[in-house]
């Protein structure tokens, strides 16, 4: 017998989709019953929804959601209009899988936007959670972290160019084509399956851009202006209690340290620190050797914790220090620099420097929670400050055109640390870099190469200098010329689009070019570097944005032309 088609509707999707317009059309071509959620919650707590956000916060609002939703859940015959956060808990999704068939509105931000301002004119910003800055880069950014959990939907309608009425047709057409199907599996909304999704943020968990899952393991991660005081309090919670290491750099335990050994005793965890000088010099074998006598005379046992307070380098090296002492201890991803906060403070890959090349001796150790201050970077020397934004715009290129925009018309705001601007795009590339790992922790399916791209003539670069002429993002930036330029002689990247990428490093004020460095020394570099396989260099390519595609037959003579062409004598 066929299966028999569910009599509830959810609409859902993000604020302004059109799902409160739509569904009493969809009620009325099906000769069902419209319900608003919102309108539930106002019913059952007598007050409006900004008085609730106002009076309970959103954990209030939250637990409000999920009673009207199961309160709608109880009824056939029903098309119900979501709020554009009820799928964020998995106790909402998998109650509307239950007998129901849900179908996600879809919208730009650009349009959400518009339409928010037709609603409600220059008030648009004292939504509850557009509140702080841009209400376009807040769009979509939050937008941007749900879209994992909106994809869970059995359906999308694309409502952009769309009427009310015309949405409404696409909904009943899908609902009549695939909802019978789709109820045989009540469990299809949960989203629990691994590298599905970097979870995205949940009510009541503030300051969380995203969660990390691995095969190995799973960890928050932390973003948020001011937010280093509470160190102690998330490990704590998640569980680190006993004796922890502080390993830091001499600039960033002067500013920081004593703070975070506060902290962190302050949690119940006797503290002690370990600091390195300054610089990546200090990323060497022998450096780890001596942390490890430290660690040794103080009796660390396997359940302590290290934690990683400075920028990349500290980063690399305390989580060296940790995967290797006792065969790896538990560690904490603190990051004050940009660059440490957006790539090297998730993931897992730790390391230290080899003579022949840049991270040559390391491994995968994937910290216990990462939280990242973005208020630290004010305390950042200006060339490190700007060395970061060459990965951000990294990310962006390979993986997202709205952040691209956003660093392109937010420049500016960016540049002076504007603290609403800054934190809604560090959170947005550290999620990014957390969907990338959560989908290949160790590089085994191609997709982690991605964030290769830039690197392999980056690294050559700060090999054949030493490490010294460099910050590890400035050759990044110049590493990303390069596969720009290799692309466009290839015919694999658009010169358009190599342009557009260049002019945004030059507005970040990332070098172009580079003096005093030995081609023959960079391409010795590459050869040795840990992205060759059988031989070959695999080079990470742009065929448009968000679209890197993997290559391994780039010759060796124009890789050399475009070296020589960026290194001046």
């Amino acid at each position: 017998m066929p299966a028999r088609r569910p009599q509830r509707i959810f609409l859902t999707g993000f604020s302004f989709t059109g799902k409160s317009l739509v569904a009493p059309l969809v009620a009325q071509a099906l000769r069902w019953r419209p319900g608003d959620l919102d309108d539930l919650i106002e019913k059952a707590a007598k007050m409006p929804v900004p008085q609730i956000f106002a009076d309970e916060g959103e954990p209030g609002f939250r637990r409000r959601e999920r009673e009207a939703l199961r309160e709608a859940c109880r009824q056939e015959g029903i098309v119900v209009a979501t709020g554009g956060g009820v799928i964020l808990a998995e106790e909402n999704r998998r109650a509307m899988g239950e007998g129901g068939f849900v179908v996600c509105l879809e919208a730009r931000p650009e349009t959400i936007l518009r339409r928010m301002r037709e609603a409600d004119g220059d008030s648009v910003s004292e939504r509850p959670l557009l509140q702080g800055g841009d209400p376009l880069s807040r769009i979509r950014h939050l937008k941007a972290l749900r879209q994992p959990l909106y994809a869970l939907a059995d359906c999308a309608v694309y409502t952009d160019d769309l009427s009310p009425a015309q949405v409404a047709s696409e909904v009943v057409h899908v609902w009549r084509r695939y909802a019978a199907a789709s109820s045989r599996d009540s469990d299809r909304l949960a989203g629990t399956g691994r590298g599905q999704i970097p979870r995205a943020v949940e009510a009541g968990t503030a300051d969380i851009a995203c969660w990390v899952t691995t095969e190995t393991s799973r960890y928050p991660v932390y973003v948020g202006w001011g937010i280093l005081g509470q160190l102690g309090e998330r490990m704590r919670a998640a569980g680190l209690a006993g004796t922890a290491y502080v390993v830091s750099d001499s600039n960033v335990h002067r500013r920081y340290g004593r703070g975070v050994e506060k902290e962190t005793r302050a949690a119940g965890c006797a503290t002690d620190s370990y600091v390195v000088p300054a610089g990546e010099a200090s990323k060497d074998i022998t450096i780890a050797s001596e942390i490890y006598d430290w660690l040794a005379a103080r009796r660390a046992e396997r359940g302590h914790t290290v934690v990683a307070l400075g920028g990349g380098m500290v980063g690399d090296l305390a989580g060296f220090i940790a995967a290797t002492y006792l065969r790896g201890m538990p560690v904490v991803q603190a990051p004050t620099s940009l660059l440490a906060m957006v790539d090297a403070s998730i993931g897992g890959k730790v390391a230290v420097n080899h003579r022949e090349g840049k991270n040559l001796i390391g491994a995968f150790h994937q910290p216990r929670l990462v939280l990242a201050d973005v208020s630290t970077l004010k305390t950042l020397p200006a060339r490190e400050m700007t060395s970061g934004w060459a990965e951000v715009i990294k990310h962006a290129l390979i993986m997202d055109g709205d952040l691209l925009r956003t660093l392109e018309e937010d420049a500016e705001r960016l540049l002076n640390l504007d603290p609403d601007a800054t934190v809604l795009v560090v959170s947005r590339a550290m999620a990014l870099k957390a969907q990338v790992v959560s989908e290949d922790e160790r590089e085994t399916t191609g997709r982690r190469t991605i964030l290769n791209y830039g690197h392999t003539v980056g690294h050559g670069l700060e090999a054949a200098s030493r490490y010294e002429a460099l910050l590890h993002g400035e050759a990044v930036a110049l590493g990303m010329i390069a596969a720009a330029a290799i692309g466009c002689r290839l015919g694999v990247t658009p010169p358009a689009l190599a342009d557009r990428q260049n002019a945004l490093l030059e507005r970040f004020r990332l070098p172009t070019r580079v003096r005093g460095i030995d081609p023959e020394d960079v391409l010795r570099a590459i050869a040795l570097d840990k992205k060759t396989s059988d031989g070959s260099v695999r080079w990470v390519l742009l065929e448009d944005v968000g679209q890197p595609v993997l290559r391994a037959d780039v010759p060796l003579s124009l890789v050399r032309q475009v070296i020589e062409e960026m290194l001046e004598p």
